[in-house]
């Protein structure tokens, strides 16, 4: 029997209007006077791994699927909710930013249905042109899950001129910043969580860093896993982080933001082609958005990460928003240094 139909609210676009445009049009220098006061806010938003699981059937027994829904009912069922998250988007959506960014993990084991209830989310969060994905490991959950993810989140991760089939990595470029997304979701074994980028799609990330440079824009990463080699315990982790590394380091972004870890993070990467204001690539885990958790590194929040232009370099800042750490109210949490 079917269970009834999951209808998130709030699905007009409420993102502040960039002059009229979504996306830059000339690739040519702007203008040196809007360069000095340009300003873009990003909010960051990731792992709200939407609830509740199904119960697979029998044309979608697969090990891991299985072992997957006893996890959530013995751990997330009671952490995740729903409820929290709805009023959580609202306050996002209060704040007006630029742009948002989803870092993955929307559906817990890769069903039918939790695809269907997704597209319904990123539909609240505003138009696709304003908004941003790319997919975490419970997005790619099964084999089976890889069609599907494909198709449900196509309006969100269509770059502004096609690449010939694949579909990542994407530029998105919105005013004076270059998006680019990033794909670690891969299909894995029972217990495993790892990521993977591969050398193909390493490659044309690195072409992307360098033209988007070459082009004086601020480039901002998404990928799901936390994309520093060490920081994850073993089978969690990106097993090509060294590999991304040597791209940032030779190519230079001025912010990576990521998910997977639930937990809220301020890490650095080092790299000389960098134009932030302090040298270094800021790299920015948030916490799930639905997580009911006592610890506040792993509370429900989300970031708004802001870029600045001065001169020729970019100032970085990041906040949160959330749940507050001593009660159910959400609000400013702390601003993060970045």
């Amino acid at each position: 029997m079917r269970g009834p139909r999951v209808v998130f609210p709030f699905k007009q676009s409420y993102c502040r209007p960039v002059n009229g445009l979504t996306a830059l049009g000339p690739r040519g220098p702007p203008d040196e006077g809007a360069l000095s006061k340009m300003s873009f806010t990003v909010a960051h938003i990731t792992d709200p791994h939407l609830s509740p699981a199904p119960m697979p059937g029998l044309a979608d027994l697969r090990l891991k699927r299985v072992m997957g829904f006893i996890n959530w009912k013995r751990g997330r069922e009671r952490l995740n909710d729903m409820a929290l998250l709805k009023r959580l988007v609202a306050d996002l959506r209060a704040q007006r930013p630029d742009h948002v960014a989803v870092t993955g993990d929307l559906v817990n084991i890769g069903m039918a249905a939790e695809f269907q209830r997704a597209a319904l989310w990123m539909e609240t969060l505003g138009e696709a042109s304003d908004v941003s994905f790319v997919p975490g490991n419970h997005d790619a959950y099964v084999r089976a899950s890889m069609p599907l993810l494909e198709a449900t989140f196509a309006p969100w991760t269509a770059g502004d001129e096609p690449r010939g089939g694949a579909t990542f990595p994407y530029l998105r470029v919105r005013r004076e910043v270059a998006i680019i997304g990033l794909s670690s979701a891969v299909p894995t074994g029972p217990l495993m969580a790892t990521g993977r980028l591969g050398k193909t799609q390493i490659e044309a990330f690195a072409a992307l860093l360098r033209e988007t440079g070459a082009s004086g824009l601020a480039r901002v990463v998404l990928i799901h896993h936390p994309p520093i080699a060490g920081i994850t315990p073993p089978l969690r982790g990106l097993s090509d982080a060294s590999a991304f590394q040597r791209v940032v380091r030779e190519f230079g972004a001025e912010a990576i933001l990521h998910g997977h870890t639930h937990q809220q993070a301020v890490r650095s990467l080092p790299s000389r082609a960098a134009r932030t204001v302090g040298g270094a690539v800021p790299v920015l885990g948030a916490p799930s958005a639905a997580a009911a958790a006592r610890d506040p590194r792993y509370r429900a929040a989300y970031h708004l990460v802001r870029l600045d232009r001065e001169g020729e370099r970019w100032r970085v800042r990041a906040r949160a928003r959330g749940l507050a750490p001593e009660s159910q109210a959400i609000g400013e949490r702390e601003a993060l240094s970045v």
